[in-house]
């Protein structure tokens, strides 16, 4: 095994130098309003828990400073002291006043979030946790991908927010990309709710944050925040069949020949296996195996030769393909864009 994980990452390695595939997401850099509020909230809180770490812990040095022992005081007993109801008052009052100040304030940030009116022209997803990577089903578009989710932007005025129902095929998980919201449980035979409002383009990186299994640090989340156009053209890429290209029939028909059919769909095709990722537009993603690698023919097939190399324990078995079934499907798969 050790010799065929050497030959895998070196073909991925040798395939895309220089791609970085992990990022790491700055929380308190907020680019979505419910990522913004939470940002606040936390902002209160450090504030508060940071005044009663200096109060508590100067009053504790004070006390171990002023009334330490000293030389003369062996045969001396200090004044005994029985209570004080204002102390008792005060250190009562005081923290339901903290625990009442904070309540309120995160109540009003879940309020404000979870009571967020729809728009007609907001973009629904469903959002859909496997082990060990995530499904995303546009009901409106008629779209489904995988791993990578594409939202246009929603500059100030111009509000076009995601709405995302979640839900879990299989086991927990938790949805989180910190840069845009804050955590959501996905549960099975449960909905939750949340949605984004990005202010900038860009990529932003997620994890599921609850634990799934044994790859669960690799359920990684990519969401790509497009320009109205740029949206729009994604879209109607998305919508269109696989592309059938002559070049490859004979590949083709070699795939279509596998039982990889019968976990993935290919629209146009006589693949409609919905138990693994949508495979129409393959090639129009960055990264396979929920952003492990990136996405290119030699990762491809990569992954496709020993998946179980690459991401153990993943439902997707090794299929025991020879060369020439595996360069077929690799280069079948190669034209999904």
């Amino acid at each position: 095994m050790s010799f065929r994980l050497l030959v895998v990452w070196l073909l991925i390695a040798s395939a895309s130098p220089g791609q970085t595939v992990h990022a790491i997401s700055d929380i308190f850099k907020p680019m979505a309003s419910p990522a913004l509020a939470v940002r606040d909230l936390s902002y209160l809180v450090f504030a508060i828990c940071g005044a009663i770490f200096v109060i508590v812990g100067g009053l504790l040095a004070y006390a171990v400073i002023r009334f330490r022992r000293r030389p003369h005081h062996d045969n001396i007993e200090p004044p005994q002291v029985y209570g004080s109801n204002q102390i008792e008052i005060a250190w009562t009052v005081i923290p339901i006043l903290i625990v009442f100040v904070l309540t309120m304030a995160t109540a009003r940030v879940i309020a404000a979030l979870q009571d967020k009116s729809q728009p007609a022209n907001a973009v629904q997803v469903t959002v859909i946790g496997h082990q060990w990577w995530w499904e995303f089903r546009y009901p409106g578009l008629n779209i489904v991908t995988a791993n990578e989710m594409h939202v246009p932007v929603s500059p100030t005025g111009k509000d076009r927010p995601a709405f995302l129902t979640l839900e879990s095929a299989d086991v927990d998980h938790s949805f989180w990309v910190p840069q845009l919201s804050g955590k959501t449980d996905v549960i099975p035979n449960r909905e939750n709710h949340m949605w984004l409002d990005p202010h900038e383009t860009g990529t932003y990186y997620g994890n599921c944050a609850e634990y799934c299994g044994t790859q669960h640090a690799n359920m990684l989340i990519r969401i790509i925040v497009d320009s109205p156009e740029d949206f729009d053209k994604w879209v109607a890429q998305q919508q269109s069949p696989a592309v059938d290209n002559p070049r490859v029939s004979k590949a083709r028909d070699a795939f279509l020949g596998m039982s990889c059919i019968t976990c993935h769909t290919v629209r146009g095709t006589p693949a409609h296996g919905t138990f693994g990722p949508d495979l129409t537009h393959l090639m129009s993603r960055h990264t396979l195996a929920s952003g492990m690698i990136p996405n290119n023919l030699g990762t491809v097939f990569a992954w496709v030769g020993h998946p179980q190399v690459i991401k153990p324990g993943n439902l997707m078995p090794d299929m025991q393909l020879n060369n020439q079934e595996l360069a077929q499907v690799a280069s079948y798969l190669a034209t999904l864009r």
